[in-house]
């Protein structure tokens, strides 16, 4: 590069934190920033077919790296079309930077063509947002952009950048990134925890996603088995903790039965371990219950505004989850006792009866949670499983085993057309695992226009499309609501199959359970992309 500008200065902060890729769909709003990542060879640049998509793999990218994922959008359209990243970035407490190109800083606030005031419209869900006004302040915007983004709750960043302050010399930033040191309780607070944790006779571990660092599973794992403590995983958390191991006892999500949790209730000793606890994890605040929770409670999670923001902790801890419980894991834990293991038993067996595959058998088409039953035999400990949003996933989240080193990476937002976008980020970041993508005809729809890149790129992604002809998850509540009265929720599809060829994939269709097995390895084999649709019954998921 002959002279070193403003928009180089973005992507030289970028590259010096280890951020290699970025998601965009182009516009003429943001053309000098385009120009100057031509001098960043080590950034890989994915053109994307909509905003959106765009959005939603940076916020995948994001989360497998816990680097901020990088979307750029042009100005009005292009940042409300990624709106719905940014949204699911700060759910899904994601590291995420969304640029979006600006009309020129003379006119802002003149209601200039496309123009939009972002600190408006981004503020309540992003963590900051910031409009530079002039060259010198892009390098320093990104380089805050990135502490931002990764600092206590992860979540998403909306950098504005003028078209007219793309260009300009500027110095080279020299600004250099320290990561942040966490502290833990002092002596007497840690010899207090682990005296209450061995007097306990009934305790619970929750955990959520601050483990899903390197490292932290290990260190969760070891500290559970330590204290032989029942664990369950917080909100779409499965792949936390092992679900074949002996210690876990389910998950808190949508649909807890109503005797696991009566007897949950009867706990003594909660520790909330690197979760927000949100109203789904918490059942709607009722576990642990909203103001204060009748059993002890420890809450630990790296942001003071989580703590004893919906309820208030007898431990209320505000450090690093994976330190903790590494911490704890060298105290002495009491010897095995009897009553503790009638308590583990009794949970063990609320989460298997919910667990258990069922055997309905529908009135016509493939009961779809056979499709996922064959995954879950067939696929290796090396996968990924990307869901979007629907019914079709419910047999994932209820009756799938994850085990150690498989992943799911699933919208906490419930934010439809995840799945696509978040299945070719994950192959791409992650090119040598098996990637299995399962969503159904209405989010496929929203963004399945982005798997092109599956061909373009060679990513041996597994798309797995669940075709109901209908919006499953609004026709279920429909009928329970208003039975028989069904508006707006029956879907006419195209033959997903010839999509799939027009887009140079092979491809394969499921009609009958008998196929499932065979058309699911020979997929597995092939290490190329294909779409798999298979023709599922409506009815199998209706009251």
């Amino acid at each position: 590069m002959s002279t070193f500008t403003s928009s180089h200065a973005l992507f030289q902060v970028f590259s010096d934190h280890g951020m290699d890729r970025v998601f965009l769909v182009p516009g003429e709003s943001y053309l000098g920033l385009l120009d100057a990542v031509v001098d960043f060879p080590q950034i890989d640049v994915v053109t994307c077919r909509h905003e959106s998509g765009a959005g939603y793999m940076a916020v995948a990218d994001g989360r497998l790296t816990r680097k901020p994922g990088v979307a750029l959008v042009s100005r009005g359209p292009g940042a409300s079309n990624a709106a719905i990243a940014v949204h699911t970035a700060q759910q899904d407490a994601v590291p995420m930077i969304l640029i979006v190109g600006q009309i020129a800083a003379r006119d802002l606030r003149r209601e200039a063509f496309q123009e939009i005031d972002y600190q408006k419209m981004f503020g309540s869900i992003a963590k900051w947002v910031f409009e530079c006004q002039t060259p010198e302040q892009i390098g320093e915007a990104a380089f805050k952009a990135v502490r931002m983004a990764t600092s206590g709750v992860p979540g998403p960043v909306v950098l504005v950048i003028p078209e007219d302050i793309q260009q300009q010399p500027v110095e080279k930033p020299a600004l250099h990134h320290h990561a942040q040191v966490f502290g833990l309780p002092d002596a007497a607070t840690m010899a207090e925890i682990t005296t209450r944790l061995s007097q306990a006779k009934r305790p619970l571990a929750i955990v959520g996603g601050s483990f899903d660092c390197p490292g932290g599973r290990e260190a969760l794992s070891a500290f559970i088995h330590h204290w032989q403590l029942p664990t369950m995983v917080s909100f779409r958390r499965h792949d936390i903790f092992a679900n074949d191991d002996p210690f876990f006892v389910g998950d808190l999500g949508l649909s807890n039965p109503a005797a696991q949790m009566a007897t949950l209730q009867q706990s003594d000793f909660i520790l909330a371990l690197g979760t927000r606890l949100g109203d789904i994890t918490t059942q709607n605040f009722t576990f642990p219950r909203y103001a204060q929770a009748p059993q002890t409670l420890l809450h630990c999670y790296p942001d003071s505004r989580i703590i004893n923001w919906d309820t208030v902790a007898d431990f209320p801890l505000v450090c690093d989850p994976v330190g903790l419980v590494s911490a704890l894991s060298k105290a002495q834990a009491p010897k095995p006792d009897a009553g503790r293991q009638e308590w583990l038993a009794g949970l063990r067996q609320h989460a298997q009866k919910w667990a258990a595959w069922p055997t309905r058998v529908p009135k016509q088409g493939v009961n779809f949670t056979e499709v996922v039953h064959a995954i879950m035999n067939r696929t290796p400990l090396d996968t990924t499983i990307c869901l979007d949003a629907g019914t079709f996933a419910a047999p994932v989240y209820r009756h799938f085993t994850f085990k150690t080193g498989q992943r799911l990476m699933a919208p906490l937002a419930g934010a439809m057309g995840y799945g696509t976008p978040a299945a070719l980020a994950c192959a791409l970041r992650e090119p040598t695992r098996t990637t299995i993508c399962i969503v159904g005809d209405g989010g496929f729809l929203m963004t399945g226009n982005e798997m092109i890149l599956a061909v373009e790129r060679k990513l041996p992604i597994i798309f797995i499309v669940s075709n109901n002809a209908s919006y499953g998850s609004i026709r279920l509540h429909q009928e329970r609501g208003y039975p028989g009265r069904v508006s707006g929720t029956t879907l006419f599809n195209p033959d997903f199959v010839s999509l799939a060829t027009s887009f140079g994939m092979q491809s394969a269709r499921i009609i009958d359970k008998n196929e499932i097995d065979g058309v699911i390895q020979a997929a597995l084999n092939q290490r190329a992309p294909i779409l798999i649709e298979v023709n599922t019954s409506l009815d199998a998921i209706l009251p």
